[in-house]
């Protein structure tokens, strides 16, 4: 990896990191015509850093062949005007075949889902990883960590033997424990991303994190773009007015252990006429009582 490349590639995790939903047509399969628009959308919207095959886009919903088709449909909107940090995980020879397709398709970035596993020990986090970000070493690698017992020392094991390892998103909701973490990690060794969006931006930023991951910039790119301009500038106020006119969306997404996380952003862009409400199992459509809510809040933001 180039030095320029190395550092476009830091500069574009310290942003908004979008994470863009997957759009299911009437007949349940992915709509690309819908799915191309609301990429644009988000580019129009001034954001920069795309990452097809996250959380919200339903990663562990969609098919192999899905997954792919994602991944091709946001490097080619992509084009010449934003990054695109693809996801990749489950088994290791699975991530390893995602990622070297990334890479084909000219991809600069995987991030690793944390992996699911009921029997995860801190050095086979470390082999797994390992063996991802070897296969692409042209690519930068960012794990995402979700795992509270994970120790920062691990993550400079990881990254002293795989130097494509850049940065990190980090979503264990305590900001203590990632202000440990990065600097027992590096602080300025990696990007430090809050992988808990919005709401956790503000304490993440204040322990270190330059960039933030989001699904609400889906249906607001604006309040997004709001907010990591704000905490650019240190200005925790400006950053916290924003946090409170996003604070009840994502209650309702974070309700129930997230039962609703995808399904409220789904639902605030049918109430804007930008895709159809539908979600695959294990997730659930809003039912009609919480429509209003959702709809009213989009409303709100709508310019």
């Amino acid at each position: 990896m180039s030095s320029e490349t190395y550092r476009t590639q830091r500069a574009a995790l310290a942003d908004v990191v979008a994470i863009p939903v997957t759009p299911f047509a009437e007949d349940g399969t992915v709509d690309q015509d819908v799915h191309r628009a609301l990429l644009r959308r988000l580019l129009d919207g001034g954001i920069t850093t795309l990452t097809p095959n996250g959380n919200t886009g339903e990663f562990y919903a969609l098919t192999p062949e899905e997954r792919r088709l994602v991944t091709e449909l946001t490097v080619d909107e992509a084009g010449e005007r934003a990054n695109v940090l693809v996801g990749v995980g489950h088994d290791v020879p699975t991530a390893v075949a995602s990622a070297r397709h990334a890479r084909e398709l000219g991809a600069g970035m995987v991030m690793v889902h944390q992996p699911v596993h009921p029997y995860v020990s801190q050095a086979g986090w470390v082999d797994y990883h390992r063996a991802i970000a070897e296969s692409v070493p042209e690519l930068g690698v960012v794990p995402y960590i979700r795992n509270a017992q994970l120790s920062g020392d691990r993550l400079t094991e990881l990254a002293d033997a795989c130097p494509n390892v850049i940065g990190v998103k980090y979503a264990v909701p305590d900001a203590a424990k990632f202000a440990a973490f990065a600097r027992d990690a590096g602080l300025e060794r990696f990007v430090w991303v809050a992988g808990l969006a919005e709401p956790y931006a503000p304490s993440y930023f204040s322990a270190g994190a330059t960039g933030f991951t989001s699904g609400l910039v889906n249906v607001a790119p604006a309040v997004s773009r709001n907010m990591i301009e704000a905490l650019r500038s240190g200005d925790y106020l400006a950053a916290m007015k924003v946090w409170e006119q996003i604070r009840r969306f994502e209650e309702l997404r974070a309700a129930n252990g997230s039962a609703d996380n995808v399904t409220v952003v789904k639902e605030a862009l049918a109430s804007l006429g930008l895709c159809r409400r539908e979600v695959r199992p294990p997730s659930r459509e809003l039912p009609e009582s919480g429509r209003a809510e959702v709809a009213a809040i989009a409303g709100g933001w709508a310019v």
